[in-house]
C-alpha cells in the first residue's frame, strides 16, 4: 500500500510540474480523488482520530510528491523552452485523453443531471478569457528577481490560485502559472533553491505562503461542491480541462523569449500520442489496483 500511494504522489507531482493536466485529475482518473481532497479538509477540520487517518494517508502521498516535484524540477527548466512545442503536444494528449475518462468515470452523475451541461461552456470560457486578456501574453516571463510590494503580493495571489487549480480536476495550476507570466520563473526560484542558492527564497516563500492560504480556502468549497453539487462541478471541470487546451496552444507566448502560439505546423503528434499514452496508462493502474 505504502508504494502504491508513493506512486500516486509521484503522479500528481509531474502533473502539477507542468502545464497541462492538473494533480487533481490525476488523483481522479487513479481513483482516489474523493479521498484526498476528504483527507486534506479533515486535517484541517476533522476530529482527533479523523486528522491521524488523514495525516497518515498525506504524508505517504506527499512523500512520492516530493520526489516527482524535485525531480521534474530539475530536469524540467532545461528541456521545457527548447522543446516547448514537443511539451505542450503532450500536455494535449494528457488533456484530450483525460476528458473522455473523467466523463466515463462519471458518466451516471452526468447523464441524470444533462440540463446542466452548460457549465462546460462556462468553464472553458473562464479559461479562454483569462488566457486571452492575460497581459502577459504576446510579453515575456515576469522577472522575480527584484520583489517589490506589487510584485510580492502579485506572487502570493498566484500562488494562491495555482493551488486551487491544483487540487480541482480540470485546469493545472501550472497552466495558470504560465498565463499568468510566472511559470518559469517560480520553477527557475524552486531550482535554485535545490542548488542551495537561497537568492530566491523570498520568491519561494511569499509563493509558498499563497499555496498554504488557497488550500486552506479551496478544499472545503471543493469538497462541499462534490458532494451537494456532483455533476455540475464536474461538467465544470469537464469545461476548464477543454479551455486549458487553448491556454497550452497560447503558452509559447509567455516564455521568457516569447515564440509563437502553436500551430499545426509546430504539433507534434508522436508527442501527442505519448501525452495519450501516459493518461491511458494511469487509468490500467487504476484498474489492476482495484482488481487486486
Amino acid at each position: 500500500m505504502y508504494i502504491i500511494q508513493f506512486i500516486r504522489g509521484f503522479c500528481m507531482a509531474l502533473a502539477d510540474s507542468v502545464p497541462g493536466v492538473s494533480g487533481g485529475t490525476i488523483a481522479f482518473l487513479l481513483g482516489f480523488y474523493d479521498q484526498f481532497i476528504s483527507s486534506i479538509d479533515d486535517l484541517i477540520r476533522g476530529s482527533l482520530e479523523k486528522k491521524k487517518e488523514a495525516l497518515f494517508f498525506l504524508v505517504k502521498l506527499g512523500i512520492g510528491w516530493a520526489c516527482g516535484m524535485i525531480l521534474a524540477v530539475l530536469i524540467l527548466t532545461s528541456v521545457f523552452e527548447s522543446h516547448i512545442y514537443a511539451i505542450s503536444s503532450m500536455f494535449i494528449g494528457f488533456i484530450l485523453f483525460a476528458i473522455p475518462i473523467v466523463v466515463k468515470e462519471e458518466k451516471e452523475t452526468l447523464l441524470s443531471h444533462t440540463g446542466s451541461a452548460f457549465f462546460v461552456v462556462i468553464g472553458a470560457a473562464v479559461v479562454c478569457a483569462i488566457t486571452y486578456f492575460n497581459p502577459v501574453s504576446g510579453g515575456s516571463s515576469m522577472n522575480l528577481e527584484h520583489l517589490n510590494v506589487q510584485l510580492g503580493i502579485y506572487v502570493f495571489a498566484a500562488g494562491a490560485v495555482a493551488i486551487s487549480a491544483m487540487v480541482l480536476p480540470g485546469i493545472s495550476g501550472s497552466t495558470l502559472l504560465l498565463i499568468m507570466g510566472i511559470y518559469l520563473p517560480v520553477i527557475n526560484a524552486i531550482k535554485d533553491i535545490l542548488h542551495f542558492d537561497y537568492s530566491a527564497f523570498p520568491t519561494v516563500f511569499i509563493f509558498g505562503c499563497g499555496v498554504l492560504i488557497g488550500i486552506f480556502s479551496v478544499v472545503k468549497i471543493i469538497r462541499r461542491a462534490l458532494e451537494r453539487f456532483r455533476a455540475q462541478t464536474i461538467y465544470l471541470i469537464v469545461g476548464l480541462m477543454l479551455g486549458s487546451i487553448y491556454a497550452v496552444i497560447k503558452g509559447p507566448e509567455t516564455l521568457e523569449v516569447p515564440q509563437a502560439a502553436m500551430s499545426f505546423g509546430t504539433f507534434q503528434i508522436l508527442f501527442f500520442l505519448i501525452g495519450g499514452l501516459v493518461i491511458v496508462g494511469m487509468q490500467m493502474l487504476k484498474g489492476s489496483r482495484e482488481g487486486i
